[in-house]
């Protein structure tokens, strides 16, 4: 067994039923991502759209493929005809951005409203008190190529436990908040990354976003 399969093997025993893991997979070669599909994974997670439609030319094409970084609207186009779901939806005018490239692709693209929640100026998303106002006029009604699916956020970054707790409890809120408003359909919160997605899973997280544990740190400079 490959190093990589001994860590997704390891990982997926920490994780109970119902939990869906993103192989974080941005920056690492397509050489390695290929190990862990053999290894029976599935779904990748990408933050550039150019270097996700690379990879997505050369592995085979049941790779669930997922945008989890801050996304420009001049670079949907890349990734509009495959990805599987963009997590990183942060403001109405990327909304309304992929909802034109998934019209044009025929598609139906699943989303996740990332939301702000950490102390942190730096990190994106949507204030939730912005987002509540957005959602009042009932946008998604008129964009039929779009399926909001839950939210995505990141806690800050701290060794302070109470901190990251707490910041999951509110993207848990939120979720659950806005969950009346899109239905069945709305049935994912995307929250924990290596270094915290055991106390994410403790806080009510259904999707974890999981990199440098599988493949490594990785390198910045490429």
């Amino acid at each position: 067994m490959s190093e990589i399969a001994t860590h997704l093997a390891h990982i997926r025993e920490t994780l109970p039923a119902g939990v869906t893991l993103v192989a974080v997979s941005k920056t690492h070669p397509a050489e390695m991502i290929r190990e862990a599909y053999e290894a029976g994974q599935r779904i990748f997670g990408e933050s550039r759209p150019q270097e996700l439609r690379e990879k997505y030319e050369t592995l085979p094409r049941d790779v669930e493929w997922h945008m989890i970084g801050h996304l420009q609207t001049n670079k949907i186009k890349y990734i509009a005809p495959f990805v599987a779901m963009i997590q990183s939806v942060d403001s109405a005018r990327l909304v309304e951005a992929i909802q034109k490239e998934a019209a044009k692709c025929g598609r139906v693209i699943d989303i996740l409203l990332e939301i702000h929640v950490a102390a942190e100026e730096t990190k994106t998303g949507w204030d939730p008190a912005e987002l509540h106002d957005y959602l009042a006029t009932n946008p998604f009604a008129a964009l039929p190529n779009l399926r909001v699916r839950g939210v995505m956020g990141i806690a800050t970054n701290t060794d302070d436990e109470a901190v990251i707790r707490r910041d999951f409890d509110a993207l848990r809120h939120c979720f659950e908040e806005l969950r009346p408003h899109f239905g069945e359909a709305f049935d994912t919160l995307s929250m924990g990354m290596s270094h915290d997605y055991r106390l994410a899973v403790a806080c009510g997280s259904t999707m974890v976003r999981v990199g440098s544990s599988i493949f490594g740190e990785r390198d910045y400079s490429k």
